[in-house]
């Protein structure tokens, strides 16, 4: 691969911030749940580089012949790998990223069937070269007039993103996007050059607290104190689901938690993760996985009996999407008040729509 930059090529970050950022000339487009990606094409050689510079080529083979038919000849493109889930329960395309982190697997036969059963979308929002010019040193203004240019003729599964610089448009797509499975918006200055590993963009995130039962904890691999907490919601039929952890503390504060919770270690009897049932819907604490590898996951059950408020950004399916943050504890609220009905669901909003560019239809 001759290109003006070859991999690997770490991609230019963005800095999160509390509100949406306005500017002269600022520009917004939709913050993707996928995987970060540049694509490198010199020919029919093509590199599909991901964010921490590892290659995601042979996991994506579907994404591979698009660039080679699609994209230009020779081009440095960064953008996000999606992958669409059309069969959901709300009834609207929306992204998965659970979907999209199973196309990663050693078996090449479950790579290849998995290209064909849940193939990837590439979306691109910036155009880093083309033919024998590097455009890093170019405002993304510019880039991203040469992005629309010369990637004018995509179809889908390529797509290019939708911008505005318009802060009340933004403003509405980061309210309904969310439907759609997206993670935000992105804000970018229209002076900016690309430089690879600078925080030198704007993101914009969704954030919302719940409060939710404490039924078990982790220990740390340092030594006998906490390293997260286990969280539960209960459903409509009363049923406690795991639904994520609480594990950003720092030493001193996972030596206290250990404190506090030794009270609710004892007189632990009908647990309802203990002896729960995974097989009848219920979500509890798992063993290891392909993703955990060997590391233990064994957990100290406790008494349900703690409320905590937690702050999160938002839930894939019935469970927190990240790791939520400890804010306080509620002494004040019975475990039996943590269900789901709390939570805040974003509007239901079709994915399409959003790659397609489509304006918003008035009062939507």
């Amino acid at each position: 691969m001759d290109l003006p930059i070859n991999p690997p090529v770490e991609p230019m970050l963005a800095k999160s911030v509390p509100k949406i950022p306005t500017g002269p000339g600022m520009s917004y487009e939709p913050k993707w749940d996928g995987f970060r990606c540049i694509v490198f094409r010199d020919g029919d050689e093509v590199e599909l580089a991901s964010r921490g510079g590892k290659t995601l080529t042979r996991y994506f083979p579907e994404v591979v012949a698009q660039a080679r038919a699609q994209l230009p000849t020779r081009c440095a493109v960064d953008g996000e790998l999606i992958v669409i889930r059309r069969d959901g329960p709300d009834g609207e395309p929306k992204l998965d990223f659970e979907l999209l982190s199973q196309r990663i697997h050693p078996a090449a036969s479950r790579v290849n069937m998995l290209a064909e059963t849940t193939p990837a979308d590439l979306v691109a929002f910036d155009l880093l070269a083309i033919g024998d010019e590097s455009l890093l040193d170019q405002p993304y203004e510019q880039r991203r007039a040469r992005l629309v240019e010369e990637l004018r003729g995509v179809v889908p599964p390529v797509h290019i993103t939708q911008t505005t610089t318009d802060p009340g448009t933004a403003a509405r797509w980061f309210e309904i996007f969310e439907g759609a499975g997206l993670d935000g918006l992105v804000a970018k200055p229209a002076d900016i050059p690309y430089e690879p590993g600078k925080r030198l963009m704007f993101k914009v995130k969704h954030t919302r607290t719940a409060d939710v039962v404490v039924a078990g904890f982790r220990w740390h691999k340092s030594g006998p104190v906490v390293g997260s907490l286990l969280l539960g919601l209960y459903d409509e039929a009363g049923t406690l689901h795991h639904v994520g952890v609480s594990a950003s503390f720092t030493a001193a504060r996972r030596a206290e938690l250990l404190e506090e919770l030794a009270p609710y270690r004892e007189g632990v009897t009908e647990h309802p993760w203990v002896h729960g049932d995974h097989t009848a819907g219920q979500r509890i604490p798992g063993g290891p996985s392909r993703w955990t590898g060997t590391k233990s996951l064994e957990w100290v059950p406790l008494r349900p009996e703690l409320v905590v408020e937690v702050g999160y950004d938002a839930m894939e399916g019935d469970r927190f999407r990240h790791t939520a943050q400890f804010v306080r504890w509620r002494p004040d609220r019975e475990p039996a008040s943590c269900g789901y009905d709390q939570l805040d669901r974003p509007i239901r909003f079709d994915v399409d729509q959003v790659l397609r560019g489509d304006p918003l239809a008035p009062g939507a």
